[in-house]
């Protein structure tokens, strides 16, 4: 990938694969304890909670409105798995949201950070 203007490419420096994980969840209180279990068991470095989200869409053959609270995960490929197994033994919606977003690039301390509040074995 090419900067505009610049003659050497742009390679972004990403230190492992770190990835956002997106999960919409009904209940702010449940929401909160899920977030608290998944940073306690190293599963993501950090989880903010955005209330407010106002989400649209088909189930079971009819159109659904609902008020949620949409959590923004990071954490790395190497835990996306045991992230998204605990969302879904945790979450009360029958089909979860569990999307993964690669991290293709970010400050470099950040994502180090990101990287080792989630390696396993490390103690708290």
């Amino acid at each position: 990938m090419l900067r505009l203007g610049c003659a050497t490419p742009f390679v972004p420096r990403v230190p492992m694969s770190a990835l956002l994980v997106l999960c919409s969840h009904p209940d702010p209180a449940a929401a909160e304890i899920l977030a608290g279990a998944l940073v306690e068991k190293r599963l993501a470095a950090c989880v903010n909670l955005l209330p407010g989200a106002r989400s649209i869409y088909r189930w079971e053959g009819r159109i659904e409105r609902a008020q949620e609270i949409l959590l923004l995960i990071k954490t790395t490929t190497d835990r996306f798995d045991a992230v998204k197994d605990h969302i879904v033994s945790a979450h009360p919606y029958a089909l979860p949201e569990v999307i993964a977003l690669d991290v293709v690039a970010g400050l470099d301390r950040y994502l180090d950070w990101v990287h080792s509040e989630t390696m396993t074995g490390t103690s708290a």
